[in-house]
């Protein structure tokens, strides 16, 4: 018995020494001690997916990480562009606004410090109302009360964008996920158009509570919208998403991708990229939209460069970044 007592002992120390042997061999130089993921409302998958993260993270880097509520991919560009996040959750077509110095935040500041890390998922723009409503596209909205997500948000920046282009005038709101299905629910508003990965948690939570209908674009709203906004790509909501859904909806999307400042250590850049790239499994119980969340989702991204520590994580995977996208 002591000899087993003995042998145990000696391969706990052997476990031990190598474990902080690794720990040495990482190299942290630099590394904050804390860090911001910027998200969206309450309500949304950047919510989720942020928090989520966070929580990974911290866990497995020992970096004290929490997602904050933002406006959203407009906001978050702004807040690491300025150093005030560390991480923000973005989808590339605000992002490519914010770079060329077009953001509505910040307009004249070309946000050419921020960096990509890696791909998270599509949003695909849908919208949901009460199915007494009788609305079945987005033409039906024409002069009712819609909410069309937070201002600075992925969704209250394209929804009022795609209204004006198919020439359908509604009375705005500008609430986050939560509080818009609260009001649809009290009939405060007739309709909830929004952006994000589905299952979006308020979509499934109306479904599930009252009698509703999710809904796109028509074919010919459809076409419009593809046309006249070359950031965006055609997606499909399959029948079934949502409770009560029995028809595909056609809409559009967005790729999301997560990003950071030039200067975050290259190290602490490519861990990150590592443990959510490797992770997939763990990130879907996150959140199911991050399926997408794949090494080879990367090149979604046509104009951001990508910080040297994903870079390097890809190179390992033996993807080659174009040189124009290499930070």
């Amino acid at each position: 018995m002591n000899h087993r007592l003995t042998r145990w002992a000696i391969v706990a120390a052997t476990a031990l020494m190598l474990a902080a042997t690794g720990a040495m061999a990482q190299d942290r130089s630099g590394w904050p001690n804390t860090m911001t993921i910027g998200t969206a409302s309450v309500g949304g998958v950047y919510f989720v997916y942020g928090n989520g993260l966070a929580s990974f993270i911290g866990e497995s880097l020992g970096v004290n990480s929490s997602g904050e509520i933002t406006g959203g991919p407009v906001q978050n560009a702004t807040l690491v562009q300025m150093k005030e996040h560390q991480i923000g959750l973005v989808t590339m077509g605000p992002m490519y606004e914010a770079w060329t110095g077009q953001s509505e935040l910040a307009p004249g500041l070309p946000h050419t410090d921020v960096r990509a890390l890696f791909p998270m998922y599509e949003t695909p723009f849908h919208g949901i109302a009460l199915s007494r409503s009788n609305i079945q596209s987005v033409a039906d909205l024409q002069g009712k009360r819609v909410s069309v997500g937070p201002a600075g948000g992925t969704a209250g920046t394209y929804w009022p964008r795609f209204l004006e282009t198919l020439d359908v005038t509604v009375r705005p709101s500008f609430t986050g996920a939560s509080d818009a299905a609260s009001q649809l629910k009290d009939g405060l508003i007739d309709a909830f158009v929004f952006a994000a990965g589905v299952p979006i948690g308020a979509f499934s939570q109306l479904a599930a509570e009252t009698d509703v209908r999710t809904f796109g674009f028509s074919p010919e709203e459809h076409a419009t919208i593809l046309e006249a906004f070359p950031a965006v790509s055609d997606f499909t909501i399959p029948a079934g998403t949502y409770s009560g859904q029995d028809q595909d909806d056609a809409t559009v999307a967005m790729w999301n991708f997560a990003v950071v400042h030039r200067d975050m250590p290259e190290s602490l850049a490519y861990e990150i990229t590592k443990l959510v790239l490797e992770n997939n499994e763990r990130m879907v119980q996150i959140h199911s939209a991050a399926r997408a969340t794949l090494t080879e989702n990367w090149d979604n991204n046509g104009f951001l460069p990508f910080h040297p520590g994903a870079v390097r994580y890809f190179e390992e995977q033996g993807i080659t970044i174009p040189e124009d996208l290499r930070g």
